[in-house]
């Protein structure tokens, strides 16, 4: 992939620019090798883990070579097997469709059903769906997919295993026989292999990026989730709390890297940036100030960043997530070199935990979770270090020369006063931020439960959460998502709840059936 930029793939002008401003560098290996099958006019098997730049590697391509139609039809669909990461692609899509034409609308199971056959009157270039969801258009006559181009199912295998295969059997026969198929999956299973042989044509390329093993033992990984709005302030009160020897931050723009370090700088950090734009004199200077440990801090993209190879970076702070799994396990690599230990911190909202615990997963680690340290945290860890450093001072008498002031200073105030304001003035230097709630952090954390009822027994969101209120004494604000399939169902409670619920609505009945609840995994 050395030397390959998304200049060299074949993208119009406008993808280039909506790219550019996502502040991606250079291709990941699946975008490296795909993006230019696709443009080609090819069917694809693309065999790549989650996380490693999918919706780009098809996305991009489609939006590039997508002739809308004059008659008002869907010209792409693209399958997918969860509500989130239905999100997830339209939000994307709509990152890469900045500069062009094109209109995009999510469908999924949860959400009214009315206001998306609304939106489908209108004209809609790009569906990004839920098998379930797709079907159920298709079959009110609502979405007709006779027009499209393109026909993308992503994560294929994990579609099988959500028992979707049907479904989405139905729908790739719904669509016109000369269309563009792109199937993307981690494994192929022998119905996968089956689906590709029977729906794509016989030239697909079959493309597969090899796994590497991504391990980090020696890094303590950890994440907080935060506001959008709060997110630098996060940054400044974690780095007051753990005042970090040195470290490395992670933006995933260049744009993103010039604004942290002008907001540091205008708080009193030792930092500087490196990014792409900055000449090769300019970088080197950054990293020789860095490496000789002028700099407290240094901010970089991740193509910037492949240079540095400093061994006493104590912590690595993800700033904004990485495009993908192998960008994060090479950022966080940074630290814990030379067998000592290393400290990883990843900032995420809401929408992003679900990437995270993607990664989590791709790097078969453990990611813990960290409150976003409040004033009162940042006063102990202050005073513990202002504590000490006055201990140390003590034990030296190079501060008997100002024992005539303090005399002075004795005939008119306390001396306990006096030591509390000079304490008070060395913490208010100290303290980067005009911090004024003692909280910030995100107080909702949700688990996910698994029921087995779906649409087959006529569960609906509004029913299910009345359940839940009725049955829990809970609010809605406790009920996040809702995934409701055709045999069974994924609901996020908050998870101050989640063992309350679990237990007062266990046996109680549901759809004219006894509850089973449990736990579900990460998926």
């Amino acid at each position: 992939m050395t030397n390959i930029t998304f200049n060299n793939l074949g993208f119009n002008k406008d993808i280039l620019k909506a790219i550019g401003d996502m502040g991606f560098e250079e291709p990941s290996k699946i975008q490296g090798e795909v993006i230019p099958v696709i443009l080609q006019g090819f069917d694809v098997i693309g065999q790549a883990q989650t996380g490693t730049g999918k919706t780009l590697a098809f996305g991009g391509p489609i939006i590039n070579n997508l002739n809308k139609s004059s008659d008002g039809r869907v010209s792409a669909i693209i399958l997918t097997p969860t509500r989130e990461l239905a999100i997830q692609i339209n939000d994307e899509l709509i990152r890469i469709a900045k500069y062009s034409n094109v209109s995009i609308l999510p469908v999924y199971g949860g959400q009214s059903i009315d206001r998306q056959i609304k939106a489908l009157k209108k004209q809609i270039d790009i569906v990004v769906g839920t098998p379930g969801r797709v079907l159920d258009l298709i079959r009110r006559r609502i979405l007709k997919l006779s027009g499209v181009e393109f026909l993308v199912l992503d994560e294929a295998d994990e579609m099988l295993n959500m028992g979707f295969i049907e479904d989405i059997e139905k729908i790739m026969e719904s669509c016109n026989s000369d269309r563009q198929t792109l199937l993307f999956s981690a494994t192929l299973p022998s119905r996968i292999k089956k689906i590709a042989k029977g729906y794509m044509k016989p030239d697909a390329k079959h493309i597969s990026i090899i796994k590497n093993q991504m391990t980090v033992s020696s890094v303590e990984q950890y994440y907080y989730e935060i506001k959008q709005k709060d997110r630098f302030e996060s940054l400044c009160r974690i780095l007051d709390v753990d005042d970090p020897s040195t470290s490395i931050i992670f933006c995933k723009t260049k744009k993103g890297v010039d604004e942290l370090v002008a907001s540091m700088q205008a708080r009193g950090y030792n930092v500087e940036g490196m990014h792409g734009d900055m000449s090769q004199n300019h970088r080197l200077n950054t990293l020789k100030k860095f490496k000789e440990e002028n700099l407290d801090f240094l901010v970089a993209t991740d193509v910037a960043a492949r240079g540095i190879d400093v061994e006493n970076v104590s912590h690595v702070i993800n700033y904004d997530l990485p495009q993908d799994t192998e960008s994060y396990v090479h950022r966080i690599g940074r630290t814990g070199r030379a067998n000592k230990k290393g400290t990883a911190y990843t900032l995420v909202t809401s929408r992003e935990y679900t990437v995270l615990k993607q990664i989590e997963k791709n790097t078969k680690g453990k990611i813990k979770r960290k409150e976003v340290p409040t004033i009162d945290d940042i006063f102990s860890a202050k005073y513990q270090n202002i504590v000490s450093r006055v201990k140390e001072t003590l034990q030296d008498d190079k501060y008997k020369k100002f024992t005539h002031i303090a005399t002075e200073l004795d005939e008119d105030f306390s001396l306990v006063d006096v030591a509390a304001a000079l304490i008070s003035m060395v913490y208010e230097k100290e303290i980067s931020y005009d911090y004024t709630e003692n909280n910030i952090g995100s107080s909702s954390s949700y688990v996910r439960i698994f029921l087995p009822f779906g649409r087959k027994d006529k569960l609906n969101p509004k029913s299910l959460v009345n359940f839940f209120i009725s049955s829990a004494n809970v609010s809605k604000e406790d009920i996040g998502d809702i995934d409701i399939l055709d045999k069974f169902t994924f609901v996020d409670i908050s998870d101050r709840v989640a063992e309350s619920v679990m237990k007062k609505c266990s046996g109680k009945k549901l759809c004219g059936k006894k509850v089973r609840m449990e736990f579900a995994n990460n998926k």
